[in-house]
């Protein structure tokens, strides 16, 4: 069992566990992946058929590393398991037992746009008003009931949906759902959700079926278990039913993604459901220094609902994690870019070792602007999406299409592109008429003269035939061969060659890379079947969360902390560590909400290996209106002990003294609680980093500010004293940039500011 060695003690018990339910609470950096595949291959080494094993994980990139490592162990075995995201598993079976619930096998699976565009057409037809019924709160709204395996039937019958419904001025949002229903079985479409909703729905309406799988997948692993909603949660729980060899991997103060149904309570009362659950912790974290891993500690040490772990690390202490303020957020993105242009030059390391985390995407902009000034390259993760470029996703749509012509979206998308005579007006007509005549738009299209005038019937039925043509095709060719033939007769090759233009060029070299990578799976050596519609099943499945490393390319990164989740980096920013920021202000109102942005905190430093900061301003613009910010209350629960403070950055447009005298003072207070050791398990709270708050003068009124000058001497009911630095603009926008003596420079619309002049 050469697979065991490096493996430390709990790491073995672990793989070696391989009968009944296990929990294995895996700490940031503490091998988890090592350990799930070395149980994997545990289990077929140990005889157990790689048929009978199901291993679901949440991307797809954790999937393909896992079999390759399983392979390495065990070979070709690994083949025949039966791993991946939830979503790809289960489509996976849907595509054997969907004509059991009603859908063809060959079902559409539709994106977040092509349910968008479904329910955009449906507020159309029922004359709503799309303000009051965003799309994109509707599409969340059927979501969040999916994964609470809430139908439409059950939606439109429960008193309290129909009351909450009522009483936001949505009562059609029950109406809504069953027509987007209704509308996605006709196409033979499932969206993301439908791919759990319905699976579930199978397996409690076929006993059969759900016998079935019960006694295939004798042993279950579950990567990231904290991650789960209640529709993963019961499938799970079914399917494990019968064996109960189940094991489920996962940290509870990872648990980031209660936003998207996810519940850390099936983690937190697994033990609940299993009362002879046999429990693992992997504590060492192999990925971070001493002082990094003890600050992690300190963070989620302050929650309270959570699986108690002592996380530790042998590798060296390391730097202290310094902690720096700005005073406006371009100077925090100024600080950030020259620390990693100073650390990489001292220290020689690549622009990739380094990344910088932000709780929200708006944050990127100071960022940004403060790299390209220093000519400092970035990338920026959670971009767009290849699959999600028009020329892409116009070119997919004819590959759906011509899999399963009853897809509308499809079919609405690509009827007329390339240009080919069917207007808006001939569409209408096409859906206008399955409408009136209960059938699929697609029997419209192969029969128009039936239900569509002369001209534009003619433009319809030679689309239709072509159509045919193409699934002729796609029976007999590769995904490759098919995919070329579509693309060329189509006329998309063409239209996009012909445009000349550098977004043209950039539209037709990425349908060539599209192709390049159908061609590459054609090629592939690992699947047996490697036609189209094989193809448009890993696609459809392809998941957010599937980031390529980029190692090779020498950059930055940005991204949102929950971007980062899985990745880590030698040197890591994490910058706007600021109240109402960071904790997010909508995370206030509850205590498991504020205990989510501590995981999330939690999350942020533990991608840290070598070299962590952190960093806040004192204020920053928020609508066009530059606000005071005071530091988050995370800084304050970090231990002292492994801390320092940078506050050595000065105001751009002055050199007031006031900023070294507070500096100053602000030191002389904590020193004592920075040179006092504390035990580590016990959080040290540090004196506040915002200076005190400043009390108004009696009887503080604001004065007319129509005739203020440069040099004036004013005072802020919140900021205290400062000095008037510069004024500029027009009446009645004029900006005044003041220096306060307490906080630090500030830029305030007059009209706004409510000053009071202290004297002239």
């Amino acid at each position: 069992m050469d697979y065991l060695q490096g493996l430390n003690p709990a790491q073995r018990d672990a793989v070696l566990q391989a009968k009944g339910p296990v929990m294995i609470i895996a700490g940031a950096g503490s091998g988890k992946t090592r350990v799930i595949t070395m149980r994997v291959a545990h289990l077929i080494a140990s005889g157990v058929d790689a048929f009978n094993i199901l291993v679901l994980t949440f991307t797809n990139k954790a999937a393909k590393e896992m079999r390759e490592r399983i392979m390495h162990v065990v070979g070709a075995e690994a083949k025949n398991i039966w791993m991946g995201t939830f979503h790809s598993v289960f489509a996976k079976l849907l595509r054997v037992e969907a004509d059991k619930i009603g859908y063809p096998n060959n079902f559409t699976i539709y994106d977040t746009d092509d349910s968008k565009s479904v329910i955009r057409a449906i507020l159309k037809e029922m004359s709503l008003d799309d303000k009051l019924y965003n799309p994109n709160f509707v599409y969340n709204r059927i979501s969040a009931a999916k994964n609470n395996l809430i139908s439409w039937q059950e939606y439109m019958q429960n008193e309290q949906i129909q009351a909450d419904d009522f009483s936001t001025g949505r009562g059609q949002l029950g109406e809504i759902y069953k027509t987007y229903a209704s509308r996605c079985y006709r196409a033979g479409a499932m969206d993301f959700d439908d791919l759990l909703f319905q699976t579930n729905r199978l397996l409690k309406e076929n006993p059969e079926v759900l016998n079935k799988y019960q006694h295939k997948f004798k042993y279950l692993m579950v990567d990231e278990y904290q991650d789960t909603n209640f529709s993963q949660y019961l499938i799970v729980k079914k399917l494990a039913a019968v064996n109960e060899n189940i094991c489920v991997v996962g940290d509870d103060a990872q648990s980031i993604y209660a936003f998207r149904g996810a519940n850390i309570q099936n983690i937190l009362n697994f033990e609940k459901d299993y009362p002879d659950l046999k429990i693992f912790k992997l504590e060492q974290n192999y990925r971070s220094t001493q002082n990094i891993v003890n600050v992690a500690n300190s963070i989620i040490a302050n929650n309270k609902e959570q699986l108690k772990k002592e996380v530790f690390s042998k590798k060296e202490e390391g730097d202290k994690i310094k902690v720096m303020r700005a005073f406006s957020d371009n100077e925090e993105g100024k600080i950030v870019a020259e620390g990693i242009m100073q650390e990489r030059s001292t220290k020689g390391l690549k622009w990739n070792n380094f990344a910088i985390l932000y709780r929200t995407n708006a944050q990127s902009r100071s960022m940004e602007e403060a790299l390209r000034k220093l000519n400092i390259p970035y990338k920026i993760y959670g971009g767009q999406s290849f699959y999600q470029r028009k020329e892409i996703k116009d070119l997919i749509a004819y590959f759906r299409l011509t899999i399963n012509p009853n897809d509308e979206e499809a079919l609405k998308r690509v009827i007329n592109y390339p240009r080919r005579g069917i207007g808006d007006t001939t569409i209408d007509r096409i859906i206008l008429s399955a409408d009136q005549h209960q059938i699929t738009p697609w029997e419209v299209v192969i029969e128009p003269s039936k239900y569509l005038d002369g001209r534009s019937s003619a433009s319809v039925g030679v689309f239709g035939t072509m159509i045919q043509s193409f699934q002729v095709i796609t029976k007999t060719l590769s995904a490759y061969d098919a995919a070329l033939h579509i693309a060329q007769h189509a006329g998309m090759l063409k239209d996009l060659y012909e445009d000349k233009s550098v977004e043209g060029l950039n539209r037709y070299e990425n349908i060539q890379e599209l192709l390049n990578g159908i061609k590459e799976f054609s090629e592939r050596e690992d699947i047996e079947e490697k036609g189209l519609e094989v193809f448009m099943q890993d696609v459809a499945l392809l998941t957010n969360d599937d980031k390529g490393d980029d190692k090779d390319v020498d950059t930055v990164s940005l991204m949102t902390i929950h971007s980062s989740k899985g990745l880590e980096f030698s040197h890591v920013n994490v910058v706007g560590l600021e109240e109402n920021l960071f904790p997010s202000q909508m995370s206030l109102n509850s205590r498991s909400d504020l205990e989510e942005e501590r995981r999330l905190f939690y999350v942020a430093v533990t991608r840290a290996e070598s070299k962590l900061t952190i960093s806040y301003a004192t204020s920053r613009f928020k609508f066009g209106t530059l606000i005071s910010c005071e530091p988050s209350r995370f800084l304050d629960e970090i231990d002292a002990r492994y801390l320092e403070l940078d506050f050595t950055a000065k105001p751009t447009a002055s050199n007031n003294p006031f900023f070294d005298d507070e500096r100053n003072s602000w030191n002389k207070r904590n020193t004592d609680t920075f040179s006092k050791p504390k035990p580590a398990t016990t959080p040290v709270k540090t004196t506040s980093i915002l200076a005190k708050a400043h009390v108004p003068s009696a009887g503080f009124a604001p004065s007319d500010t129509g005739n203020l000058q440069v040099g004036m001497e004013v005072e802020h009911e919140r900021f205290g004293y400062g000095k008037v630095i510069s004024l500029e603009g027009n009446k009645p926008d004029i900006k005044a940039t003041i220096f306060f003596k307490e906080i630090g420079q500030k830029q305030l619309l007059l009209k706004f500011a409510k000053l009071r002049i202290v004297n002239n």
